[in-house]
């Protein structure tokens, strides 16, 4: 998005050689934001949003066009239609998308299944599906995906779904001890159980710092605790460690935070981050799990200021400005496996700068600008195992890829240097031989 028009261009960044090239437009989606995007391990899948206006100045709306965007041939191939949204949610199986409930000229309920291979649509059951709504929260356990909370634009909903794509089945999730009714809570998979927390309520007092734990297996809903909680919030950022979830960051209406919370589903209790060198309040902002620690960069108001969290000893570094982005919020990041890349936003303007942060060495490196995209906030971005597509949002896209020189797996070996396989640690030049 570009002042008030959609994009629909990209660009594929090579952070070694510091360089951009840009994705074909031919065949592309029309421009849109508030789209949704997938990444199938082959193939990008956009889907519907907001196409905004057209030359003429005419309002086009809504859209369930989308396409399928294949970087390594740099290629788009057009998905089949289904009805039009926005405002729905989107997961990935493994196999294929599910796109499901959102806002069309009223809420809906319904869903579709996507199969990039066959460029098919199959709708989902409808029989026994959530009441239609949007803003709602949606996760992929392995074998169903659950949807829970959102709303219908005049009351907020306490209830959910669970969806079998291979019975092609609903059933309810339970409403006993599930968390009151509301939109846009963080959202983790422990891999048993899925947390909720926090968010916005359209009923009074509005800001909550209540969640649940829900069981898909039971079919069970258990409280999280409010003793130590952080304080009621909305816009903040959730990431799962392993073992525990962190909360840190957003506001309310009136004010922002630098405050959060490591809880552990276990155990059902919260531990209280230290602000002791954390960053200043925000919202807006990002966070990525390096699998040691959470990284925080940017946000509200045109920040470019983060640190490093550590929940083990409970300790904020700070992350440098030297060579830093510019400041900024609703910038995508991502993390690569060994560096955090931080690419597009706002600021005083639409940007199309960005940088690479190298946790290991405390370092920034910027990203080129040289055929880079336009400007944009609000975009998407996802991580492919080699290369960062961005692409539309509030402006468009672009591939990003770490090249043959950086050591992916971080063994000590490039592909420059002999790894011939750089996305496992156990095999390198020297390693010892598991099978001749």
């Amino acid at each position: 998005y570009d002042a008030d028009t959609p994009m629909w261009t990209g660009g594929l960044y090579d952070p070694v050689a510091d360089t951009w090239r840009e994705t074909t437009t031919t065949g592309a989606p029309w421009q849109r934001l508030h789209h949704t995007a997938v990444w199938t391990g082959t193939l990008m899948i956009v889907w519907g949003g907001d196409e905004g206006i057209d030359g003429t100045g005419s309002t086009i709306g809504i859209t369930h066009t989308g396409g399928r965007y294949d970087p390594e041939a740099d290629t788009w191939t057009p998905t089949a239609i289904p009805p039009v949204r926005f405002g729905h949610s989107a997961v990935w199986t493994g196999s294929h998308m599910i796109i499901w409930g959102g806002f069309c000229e009223a809420c809906v309920n319904i869903g579709e299944r996507y199969d990039p291979a066959t460029d098919t649509w199959s709708p989902t059951a409808t029989q026994g599906a959530p009441a239609a709504r949007y803003a709602h929260g949606a996760a992929w356990t392995g074998s169903v995906m659950v949807i829970w909370g959102g709303t219908n634009g005049i009351v907020s909903y306490d209830t959910g779904g669970r969806y079998d794509p291979i019975a092609d089945a609903w059933m309810p999730t339970a409403t006993a001890g599930a968390p009151e009714a509301r939109i846009w809570p963080t959202t983790v998979w422990t891999g048993d159980l899925l947390i909720f927390w926090g968010g916005y309520s359209l009923q009074f007092p509005h800001y909550v710092n209540t969640g649940g734990r829900y069981d898909p297996i039971r079919d069970t809903w258990s409280s999280t605790s409010i003793l130590d909680a952080p304080s009621a919030r909305s816009a903040h950022r959730a990431v799962w460690s392993g073992s525990q979830m962190i909360v840190w960051g957003g506001g309310t209406g009136s004010a922002i935070f630098n405050t959060g919370g490591l809880y552990d589903p276990l155990s059902d209790s919260w531990t209280p981050t230290s602000t002791l060198e954390a960053p200043s309040a925000r919202s807006g902002h990002s966070a990525v799990w390096t699998g040691t620690v959470m990284i925080v960069w940017g946000g509200f108001y045109s920040l470019n200021t983060g640190a490093r969290y550590d929940p083990e000893s409970d300790v904020w570094t700070p992350t440098p400005t030297l060579d830093a982005p510019s400041g900024r919020s609703g910038h995508s990041a991502v993390w690569t496996g060994t560096v955090m890349i931080v690419w597009g936003g706002y600021g005083a303007d639409y940007l199309n700068t960005g940088g690479r942060y190298d946790a290991r060495s405390g370092t920034w490196t910027p990203t080129s600008t040289i055929g880079a995209p336009a400007g944009r906030q609000y975009h998407s971005a996802v991580w492919t195992g080699s290369m960062m597509i961005v692409w539309g949002g509030a402006a468009g896209g672009g591939r990003y890829m770490l090249g043959h020189s950086v050591d992916d797996d971080t063994d000590g070996y490039s592909e420059c240097g002999g790894d011939c396989n750089d996305m496992n640690a156990a095999i390198h030049p020297g390693a010892a031989e598991v099978c001749d």
